[in-house]
């Protein structure tokens, strides 16, 4: 909290003179009476300089089990989210401040979504802590709901079944105001007398020869069970019945001794969990030696003119055979006598999988390699561009066919002091890429490094690459040399006026002229008077609103309680110069709130819990916590004519929500709710307010 000089003493004052702006926050000189609103605001604070609004991050393309996190500036989830990105574990203490640029420190949301094959299902259990609200969804059907402003973390803990297969997790959480803390996890209940569902059998389980170890390379594709203890391999001998345990593991792999050489074997995998459940068996195709033993150190590598397949020589082999299959099944196949082999009419970033087998002399085959994927790289970016329209800022812009250059994930952007730049062992720059625009076939993209020593020359190349990270070639270079700041603000924003209404307090000014102003800023406050000298101070809470340089108005809604609040409008230009800061001075103004509260005593504690107004296009949509001994809800408005609560609802509400479409615009309700017992009485009602703003 900011000191009050020692001895002094401050009240709300009635008119207005003024001062200007100290190192402390506190604003000088007010200039107009006026009425205004506050937001929802903790103890004053010294006006802090403000962050440039973050543009908003394109999806991050998170992978399964880690969770895709979006940060909204509301508590409604709506718009487009300040920053998209993944988030292996949801667990954080965000403190009293904003989580990332862009979002206030309070009234925000964020949204953990997730979907992940669970296997067979079974039993878990969710665990939440969130101060304040938190939901939790699986396949859209809400599971656990703490959902109001609290001053201490609240916590639930709720066990379910989740049947086999994908299934969706959905974690909103909102930061009403004060400290932002939140905890989720799911975890499968693994004791016996619990978890009644055995895992799905191993699913593509194959036994290959190994020939330099005279066995079989078992291998199968990994469960999806969160609760997977082992995997069990048993041995059966083609014509037998009997299935032998050969071997407990926690790879999917395993590479098993044939017992009689020139006999066929099954080799049969079954997953175990922790609680005893075991599934049945995946079988393999039998598994038998050959005489042409398999190509080894089989290598296939897509690069820029196309998929280069390599392996070592094989004894007695005269020829080896390629094979290719896609994941539509097609294949095709190609013959070579030398140890390598590079397919160049593949299409980049088509998937295929490789194998090869060696060819005796009288024919006889061994047996393939095991499959492997490969994709021809993308193209290299074309067309780069590189500017600074900023100082200490490269804008570099390239462009890509997509159709015919491949599937391009992601750019990584290379930039050196010197020639020619290091694409190899250095590290990619942070250099946020965002598509710009299609121009004929070609679509173009562009990203922005921030940060760099201004009037300095600089040196880029731009490599593409794919879902599987794998680079393109290099651009072309390109060079810029960044701009020098510019450090003249804009001009102090004139004709500020604010007017109370019942919907809020309405600013009105002047507009700016400068050709590079980028936004202005609204700076709100409380009113104090110095009770020695009449001093009176705008103790500004800080940035209320970032508009764009067309706006001209300006409105702010709070509860109408007959506070005096004061306003001033700061402007910065595409360089970051802030009048404000720069001067340390504003024009202030100064109004008084009208003041619409009932004239009815607050009613106390209340045991309908969570009771929210809010507006939704012109109509006004309640909400409350169930009271779980109530047979019924009254809602009630209040009345300004007749200086009383007027009931909306002919008879008690069964459910706990109500939308009021009777609400008058331009102006600020006043609700109540109570809950209605078996014997017709009333409980305490809970109150709240809300503001519809008038008819466009």
């Amino acid at each position: 909290m900011i000191p009050t000089p020692r001895g002094r003493r401050f009240r709300t004052a009635r008119a207005l003179s003024v001062a200007t702006v100290t190192a402390s926050g506190l604003l000088g000189t007010v200039t107009t009476p006026a009425t205004a609103a506050a937001p929802h605001a903790s103890a004053p604070t010294a006006l802090a300089p403000a962050a440039s609004t973050p543009a908003a991050v394109p999806a991050a393309d998170c992978v399964s089990p880690s969770f895709t996190r979006q940060f909204f500036p509301n508590t409604t989830f709506s718009g487009k989210p300040k920053k998209t990105d993944c988030d292996k574990a949801i667990d954080e203490d965000w403190g009293t401040g904003a989580p990332v640029s862009g979002l206030p420190k309070n009234g925000y949301g964020v949204r953990w979504t997730l979907t992940r094959d669970f296997g067979s299902g079974g039993p878990f259990t969710l665990n939440a802590a969130a101060q304040d609200g938190i939901r939790v969804y699986v396949d859209g059907v809400r599971q656990i709901n703490l959902w109001k402003d609290v001053s201490a973390t609240a916590k639930k803990t709720r066990d379910i079944t989740i049947p086999k297969g994908k299934h969706k997790l959905r974690v909103d959480f909102v930061n009403w105001s004060g400290r932002a803390v939140v905890k989720f996890g799911y975890v499968p209940r693994t004791s016996k007398s619990v978890d009644k569902t055995a895992p799905l059998a191993p699913a593509g389980v194959k036994a290959v020869p190994d020939i330099p170890t005279a066995g079989a390379k078992v291998t199968w594709q990994a469960n999806k069970e969160m609760d997977l203890a082992v995997y069990r391999v048993y041995r059966r001998l083609v014509g037998s019945s009997m299935f032998t345990k050969v071997r407990t593991t926690t790879a999917t792999s395993y590479m098993a001794t044939l017992p009689s050489p020139g006999k066929a074997y099954f080799y049969e995998v079954r997953a175990y969990d922790k609680a005893g459940n075991e599934s049945v068996g995946g079988v393999s195709q039998p598994v038998t030696g050959i005489q042409v033993t398999t190509p080894a150190d089989f290598v296939a590598r897509g690069e820029d003119t196309g998929t280069v397949l390599t392996w070592k020589k094989v004894p007695w082999a005269v020829r080896y055979d390629v094979e290719r299959e896609n994941e539509d099944g097609v294949r095709r196949g190609a013959s070579t006598t030398a140890n390598g082999f590079t397919e160049t009419k593949v299409a980049r970033s088509e998937e295929w999988q490789y194998s090869v087998t060696a060819v005796d002399g009288a024919g006889r085959r061994s047996l393939s390699t095991d499959s492997i994927k490969a994709r021809r790289t993308v193209a290299a970016p074309r067309e780069v561009t590189a500017s600074s329209p900023v100082p200490g800022q490269t804008v570099l812009t390239w462009k890509v066919n997509s159709a015919t250059d491949g599937d391009y994930s992601n750019f990584n952007v290379y930039r050196s002091d010197r020639l020619p730049v290091d694409s190899t062992t250095s590290e990619p720059v942070r250099c946020p890429v965002r598509w710009k625009a299609s121009v004929g076939k070609l679509d173009e993209y562009t990203c922005t490094e921030s940060g760099l020593e201004e009037n300095a020359k600089y040196h880029y190349v731009i490599k593409g690459y794919d879902n599987w990270r794998a680079e393109s070639l290099s651009s072309a270079t390109v060079s810029v040399t960044t701009m020098e700041r510019d450090l003249v603000p804009p001009a102090q924003v004139k004709g500020l006026t604010a007017t109370a209404t019942e919907y809020g307090v309405v600013l009105r000014w002047t507009p700016n002229t400068e050709p590079d102003l980028k936004r202005y800023e609204v700076h709100t406050g409380e009113v104090w008077t110095d009770e020695e000298d009449g001093t009176r101070i705008c103790n500004a809470y800080g940035t209320a609103a970032y508009l764009g340089t067309d706006r001209t108005t300006w409105i702010h809604e709070s509860k109408p309680n007959g506070e005096e609040m004061c306003y001033f409008i700061d402007a910065v230009d595409t360089s970051g110069n802030s009048n404000y800061r720069w001067t340390r001075e504003a024009n202030i103004v100064a109004v008084n709130k009208l003041d619409l509260r009932p004239s009815t005593e607050e009613p106390g504690d209340s045991p309908v819990r969570s009771f929210t107004a809010y507006e939704s296009n012109g109509e006004v949509e309640l909400d409350w916590w169930s009271d779980d001994s109530a047979v019924g809800y009254l809602v009630r408005r209040w009345d300004r004519a007749t200086g009383s609560y007027r009931t909306l609802t002919a008879k008690p509400l069964t459910r706990s929500e109500y939308t009021d479409r009777t609400a008058a615009p331009g102006t600020t309700h006043f609700y109540r709710v109570s809950a209605v017992y078996a014997d017709g009485t009333e409980s305490v009602p809970a109150e709240d307010w809300v503001i519809v703003p008038p008819v466009k």
